[in-house]
């Protein structure tokens, strides 16, 4: 049975997610709108993709001390 990989779990995370997306994007300088961004480079999305990651990845270390 296949899943659909946008479908959110927890409907919650959805909306806080966008807002960690949006916050990074606005830290990296990348004009990130509501909506349809498919006019950003893989470069811009990638960055905010993995930044992300990274900080997220950080989060839990801390939390984990």
């Amino acid at each position: 049975m296949a899943t659909n990989s946008k479908k959110t779990s927890v409907p919650e995370a959805k909306e806080a997610m966008n807002r960690f997306k949006e916050e990074v994007a606005s830290e990296l300088g990348v004009p990130l709108k509501e909506g349809y961004n498919g006019d950003l480079t893989s470069k811009q999305a990638g960055s905010i993709g993995g930044e992300m990651v990274k900080q997220m990845i950080m989060r839990q270390e801390q939390q984990m001390k």
